[in-house]
């Protein structure tokens, strides 16, 4: 039976396994990654700039495409493809 105590790890719904340290992890290659902190974030999703360590790259990342349009400005395509822009139509009030 082993005399050292037992590790606590929880796994994050959407991210990160969290492991209390220190830890050494053993990568695909034989490779090892050492942390001395007390709590370590060891990504899952695997896109993590300093894998195996989490940056929080498995967050969701807002897209330019869902900013509203400027004020003022419609953004429409013409029947050729190319973009236009137009007075924004006026909202109706409902009876």
């Amino acid at each position: 039976m082993p005399t050292c105590k037992a590790r606590r790890v929880r796994v994050e719904p959407q991210g990160p396994v969290l492991v209390e340290g220190p830890v050494d992890i053993v990568l695909d290659d034989g490779t090892v990654a050492h942390s001395d902190r007390f709590m370590v974030a060891i990504c899952t999703c695997r896109r993590s700039r300093t894998y195996p360590w989490c940056d929080t790259s498995h967050r969701p990342r807002a897209k330019a495409a869902d900013t509203p349009p400027s004020q003022g400005c419609e953004s429409t395509r013409d029947g050729d493809g190319t973009s236009a822009c137009r007075a924004p139509s006026p909202v109706k009030d409902s009876p």
